[in-house]
């Protein structure tokens, strides 16, 4: 099959397409045109998006060639098709959360402050991208409304990470230029890694999660998956109104490694990635030292139980157990372990938080960041996490690296490790809370050590696989 090229990586990311767009040589509705295009190509095997609002993104598109035209200026990110994670609420688009349980109760009414800014900024909404059910799980596998499919391997279904696992199936994929999430645990950078992809964990605090179905109020942030770490600094930085940051000088720049706990039982090959990186970026000038985080380990007692208890707190005990059947299995599992915490036992675990928080904040005195591993393990085939125990070991390596940064109330950016026809991994830069500006920087200068990774091949992907029956 012949696939419409990605516009907007066709035109050199997001700028390059801001360029096209204001010369004339692109339009925003070709441009929505060609994603919808794609979409209805591909996304009949990956399942990326819940929903499609296919008019809507074209009536936006053609307001921002109208507004072009008459010579006013719609917004620095004008007509870019963005891709909205299912736990958002959108006007005009029905929310799920990845559930069939009926939660229009519990989901904001109208569409949060973060919505109202894109749109301001002149973005385009395609639709809604799918979650794992409640945000709560990271290999991406989620029974009631579909898992997407990783499109980095055609030979056998892979999973995309999770719980934003639409949004990177769909940034992987290229149906969409940006793609939005959320990101408690590693829910945006985990997905980003797995399926190739730059992803941006902001920190706590830094866009406020009204209209957004809650999970966590302590951890929840907004985050982004892109193509490059230009496109991410470049979002990041209309969002916030003030310049994209610069790619930094790498030479004499100190990064620090947390060796005890972030690089413990990495697969042979994320290892030998990742050593291969931080080689790269010794060439580059960089100082590499080792610094251990003991907080981090805060993080194996927190989640398994304060996450589960959030769960009950936003369902309530009885509307759990009415429907815990209609539940993703593992999802229920969660549950059930949350019906026994009390508020006690996580006000204690939210101390020991805030004390571990404060103490990791000063071992970033001697360096830029810590530099990681994204996952321990690359995407796992859905077959593998068939059974329960290999589920939860694959997951717990999933995350071992992702969680210690909400957890620490850090800031956060994966990009692509260089893996030539291997599944994509990630290398996590790590900062204090409030300096995304700093790990975008980094972010950009690691990726242009490394080299820019490409999207994946969907037009070889769909010779191999074939259409959906």
């Amino acid at each position: 099959m012949s696939l419409v090229a990605d516009p907007v990586v066709a035109a050199g990311g997001i700028a390059g397409y801001q360029r096209a767009l204001r010369g004339s040589t692109l339009s925003a509705e070709a441009t929505v045109q060609a994603y919808l295009a794609r979409i209805a190509a591909v996304d009949d095997v990956i399942g990326a998006y819940e929903y499609v609002d296919a008019e809507g993104a074209l009536q936006a598109a053609r307001a921002v060639d109208k507004a072009l035209a008459a010579g006013r200026d719609p917004g620095p990110l004008a007509g870019l098709p963005v891709a909205i994670k299912d736990n958002f609420a959108v006007d005009g688009m029905p929310a799920h959360a990845g559930t069939r349980l009926p939660i229009a109760d519990l989901m904001p009414r109208e569409e949060g402050s973060f919505l109202r800014r894109l749109r301001e900024l002149g973005c385009v909404i395609l639709g809604k991208t799918r979650s794992v059910e409640f945000a709560l799980g990271i290999t991406g596998l989620s029974t009631p409304r579909g898992a997407p499919r990783n499109p980095w391997d055609a030979s056998q279904p892979r999973v995309t990470g999770g719980s934003s696992s639409g949004a990177a199936a769909a940034m992987g994929a290229g149906l969409c230029a940006l793609a939005v999430g959320t990101d408690t645990g590693g829910s945006v950078r985990v997905p980003a890694a797995l399926c190739g992809r730059v992803g941006l964990k902001t920190g706590a605090g830094r866009w406020s999660t009204d209209g957004v179905l809650p999970l966590s109020h302590e951890l929840d942030t907004i985050g982004l998956v892109s193509a490059s770490a230009a496109d991410a600094a470049l979002v990041y930085a209309a969002i916030e109104g003030v310049a994209p940051p610069p790619a930094v000088n790498l030479a004499g720049l100190a990064l620090a490694l947390p060796r005890a706990y972030f690089y413990r039982d990495l697969a042979p090959d994320i290892a030998t990635a990742t050593a291969a990186a931080l080689n790269a970026l010794e060439r580059a000038g960089a100082v590499l030292h080792d610094i251990d985080v003991p907080e981090a380990t805060g993080r194996d007692a927190y989640f398994p139980v304060a996450l589960p208890f959030n769960l009950i707190k936003l369902l309530g005990a009885e509307r759990f157990r009415a429907q815990r059947a209609n539940m993703d299995p593992l999802v229920a599992s969660r549950g059930d372990q949350g019906l026994d915490v009390t508020a006690q036992q996580v006000a204690t675990l939210e101390a020991d938080r805030a004390r571990h928080a404060a103490a990791a904040a000063q071992r970033f005195a001697d360096c830029a960041a810590w530099i990681t591993p994204t996952t321990t393990v690359p995407a796992p085939t859905m077959a593998e996490l068939e059974d329960a125990q290999r589920n939860w070991t694959l997951a717990m390596g999933m995350t071992q690296c992702s969680q210690p940064v909400n957890y620490l109330d850090l800031c956060a950016v994966s990009v692509p490790l260089p893996r030539p026809g291997a599944m994509p991994a990630g290398l996590q830069i790590v900062v204090p809370l409030g300096e995304e500006i700093r790990a975008l920087a980094l972010a950009q200068a690691i990726e242009g050590c490394l080299g820019r990774q490409p999207g994946a091949d969907m037009e070889t992907f769909m010779r191999s696989v074939g259409p959906r029956a």
